[in-house]
């Protein structure tokens, strides 16, 4: 059993200024876990998901590979140790991290680590985590796990432990925003801006997707950011219907560039900024200034209902109403939660309600991103805006700075 070494966190930072306090981030985050864990009647949870892992304890090792291998997993009881599991090779990154009581060896129930004897690796996985469940949890055989190997479950009922839904919990506590929490989130955005600023100041004609958008990659990357979730930038008649990822398609004069950020930045926490660009030389058409108006007026719309206590529903049904000949294309949500990544809620458009709508209410100290996205049904370019918000006790504050285009509105 290796044990990690506790030492105190140096926070590299100017020392005229606050800073943000990591420690009191931590606690929080862990805090909140615990909160959801009591409030679901479990003794304690086991989290595989590299952002649920990062949200409680801090620690950060191989997301991306995680993700698909995941062979990293922290347990979390409602009172009591917190234990990361994790390869030997590894242990030394949780080193510093308060929140974490003991590093052990991992156990992966992966076919990539245990192949034929991935069975015999989930047994062994199950004795472990029980016994650290009957030592820690209270008393109680209920536990929640997130994204685990399909046989953990199985191998926790036979063995009398009552399993439900870690990821639930997870999306609740990480809803409600610490200080902390939004200075990270305002760190993330301005590195976003920065690399928004460099790819309008590098767009021009017959330069690929692919090349703009490596620029945001680049950015976030060299300032300390992890990923992007998808290549969320199109040109032309690629931008209309939207969510197609970028290619090498040539940007041509007089087109419009939509650009989602969709960036897992610097601290873990997501910046997810919208902005459409012109790319000249020229002028735009009208045409273009009409869907860029359309979707500068919608967003700014619905950022007006946003405040505590408003229901999901009732935004649906107030938000901004839009053309028919705007219906087919509409982006998939009117707003969703962020932090660490896109996370609950989702709001959706009054037309897709009854399909995908859920109760809840605006809470205070939630983040959210308001979008917008208009393109004509058969037309050939749209137009994509959205502005990322913290909810104040009076309403929201936006939080992106970059400025929309004059030219096109």
């Amino acid at each position: 059993m290796v044990r990690v070494a506790r030492s105190t966190p140096i926070n590299r930072l100017a020392d005229t200024e606050a800073g943000i306090d990591m420690l009191a981030l931590r606690r929080y985050r862990l805090a909140r876990v615990r909160q959801q864990l009591v409030a679901g009647d479990y003794g304690a949870c086991v989290l595989f998901d590299a952002l649920n892992i990062r949200y409680a304890c801090g620690s950060r090792h191989s997301s991306a590979l995680q993700m698909h291998i995941p062979y990293r997993y922290l347990f979390v009881p409602a009172e009591g140790p917190v234990v990361l599991f994790d390869a030997v090779y590894s242990h030394h990154t949780a080193v510093g991290l308060e929140t974490i009581s003991e590093c052990r060896p991992c156990v992966p129930v992966t076919p990539f680590f245990g192949g034929p004897r991935t069975d015999e690796w989930a047994k062994r996985w199950a004795d472990e985590i029980v016994d650290l469940l009957d030592t820690h949890g209270g008393g109680s055989r209920r536990l929640c796990i997130d994204r685990s190997p399909p046989l953990i479950p199985q191998e926790l009922a036979a063995r009398g432990v009552e399993v439900g839904d870690a990821q639930v919990a997870l999306e609740m506590a990480r809803s409600i925003k610490a200080a902390q929490e939004v200075q990270c989130m305002v760190y993330a955005i301005a590195v976003a801006e920065i690399g928004l600023a460099r790819m309008r100041e590098a767009l021009r004609p017959g330069m690929t997707e692919n090349e703009l958008w490596s620029i945001l990659y680049q950015t976030n990357i060299a300032m300390g950011g992890d990923w992007i979730d998808d290549r969320a930038l199109s040109s032309g008649d690629r931008a209309n219907p939207l969510l197609q990822e970028s290619s090498d398609r040539l940007i041509r004069p007089c087109e419009l560039v939509d650009i989602d950020t969709d960036m897992l930045g610097p601290l873990g926490y997501c910046a997810d900024i919208s902005r459409t660009f012109f790319c000249g030389p020229g002028r735009p058409t009208e045409e273009q200034r009409t869907l860029y108006k359309l979707a500068y007026e919608e967003i700014h719309h619905n950022l007006e209902l946003v405040r505590p206590g408003v229901g999901f529903r009732e935004f649906s049904e107030k938000a901004s109403k839009r053309s028919p000949a705007f219906q087919a294309n509409r982006y998939p949500v009117l707003a969703h939660g962020i932090g660490m990544c896109d996370e609950y809620p989702s709001l959706f458009h009054l037309e897709d309600w009854d399909h995908f709508g859920y109760d809840g209410v605006i809470e205070e100290n939630m983040a959210l991103c308001v979008e917008s996205f208009i393109g004509e049904e058969g037309g050939f370019e749209g137009v994509k805006l959205e502005q990322q918000v913290l909810v104040t006790a009076t309403g929201c504050e936006v939080l992106t700075k970059f400025p929309f285009e004059d030219e096109l509105l």
